[in-house]
């Protein structure tokens, strides 16, 4: 062989030798979420030196959110954090939410909705807009807290109470029956919320349990009786708190976040009316992921992490809300659910949402 053909094969070897070795493993894939936390993504086992191996990023997720980002915008950034996946966000009331799911129809961008109340959850559901989540999924959230076929699933409980001013009224003073406040004795007394979306759940809890003529009755006479509307259940209980009305028709919650912020000496507390009837009414806000979801795996994580121990703990300590899985502790300021002479009603009999306000307008409760 001539020492030509010697020097190009030997450059030939050190050309095949300084490329680099791919190895052959698969990258891990992002872990999901977890009972307490999400693990962080790791890297294979075995990579070729000096090859930085490849992490699938973990992409997008898109909430339509019908609750307050004060509420829930804290455990929507843990998740953020946790994951590494980007939240967006879109804010709103829930009939507002709602609607615009409705009229976006299959070309929506959203993935999930996290709504306040089942009567959003429940129209979105009707329209056939929604997944079907697995029975491992739900099965973990209490039978009254989720939809019987696995539309959608509640995050947290709230219940319906009347937030009362204690200068002027005590416990004793309060009717059993939220009809009652028709009665001429409570004229330009009350304020309530008609364009808000646990209103509205009420409401319809009314035309489920009492009829469509006897809620068309009360709100006419709420109407006469000068009830007075704000935009939602935390200006009502700062109302009631300064006297310019002396109840106001709320969540539960709200109360325990003046109360949290500004000590025993808030002039409002809580009374669940012990009736039975619709405004003794127990909810649950919810999530339901979006049939045409672009982003599916990533909002089974988000589903999955707000039932987690970790969220749900959250629900109970920092927003005095009722968890919905077993096991979680509640604020000692909360009256347990079992306590309660709660409505006899399904949640998934709040679903009229569109029927419910055809009739507020109709009464001229809502403009």
């Amino acid at each position: 062989m001539s020492s030509c053909a010697r020097r190009a094969i030997l450059l030939c070897a050190v050309f095949v030798m300084s490329m680099p070795v791919v190895g052959c493993a698969t990258p891990a894939a992002p872990q999901g979420v977890g009972e307490t936390a999400i693990a962080p993504v790791t890297a294979p086992a075995t990579t070729a030196v000096g090859v930085k191996p490849v992490v699938p990023a973990p992409g997008f997720l898109v909430v339509y959110s019908g609750r307050s980002e004060r509420l829930v915008g804290p455990m929507i950034e843990q998740f953020k954090q946790t994951t590494g996946i980007d939240v967006q966000v879109r804010y709103g009331s829930t009939p507002e939410i709602a609607a615009t799911l409705l009229e976006e129809g299959a070309n929506s961008p959203a993935d999930v909705f996290f709504a306040q109340d089942p009567g959003g959850l429940g129209a979105v559901a009707n329209a056939g807009m929604f997944e079907t989540l697995p029975k491992e999924l739900t099965a973990r959230v209490q039978e009254y807290f989720r939809s019987p076929d696995g539309k959608w699933i509640g995050i947290s409980g709230r219940a319906r109470v009347v937030a009362y001013n204690t200068e002027a009224l005590t416990p004793e003073d309060l009717p059993t029956d939220i009809y009652d406040f028709t009665d001429a004795k409570w004229k330009d007394r009350v304020g309530w919320a008609p364009s808000n979306g646990s209103f509205q759940a009420m409401v319809t809890a009314m035309r489920a349990i009492w009829g469509e003529e006897k809620t068309k009755t009360w709100l006419e006479g709420m109407i006469a009786n000068g009830a007075k509307a704000y935009e939602g259940n935390t200006q009502i209980v700062e109302a009631v708190a300064r006297g310019e009305v002396q109840v106001g028709l709320v969540n539960h919650y709200y109360l325990h976040r003046f109360l949290a912020e500004q000590g025993e000496e808030f002039g409002a507390r809580n009374h669940f009316l012990t009736g039975g009837g619709p405004g003794s009414l127990v909810m649950v806000a919810g999530v339901g992921q979006l049939a045409t979801a672009k982003n599916p795996e990533n909002a089974r994580k988000f589903i999955e992490f707000l039932i987690s121990p970790v969220a749900q703990q959250y629900f109970a300590n920092q927003t005095f809300e009722y968890p919905v899985i077993d096991g979680i502790n509640i604020s000692r300021e909360i009256v347990p659910l079992a306590d309660l002479n709660a409505a006899d009603i399904q949640l998934t009999d709040l679903a009229d949402l569109a029927g419910t306000t055809k009739l507020l307008r109709e009464t001229g409760a809502l403009q």
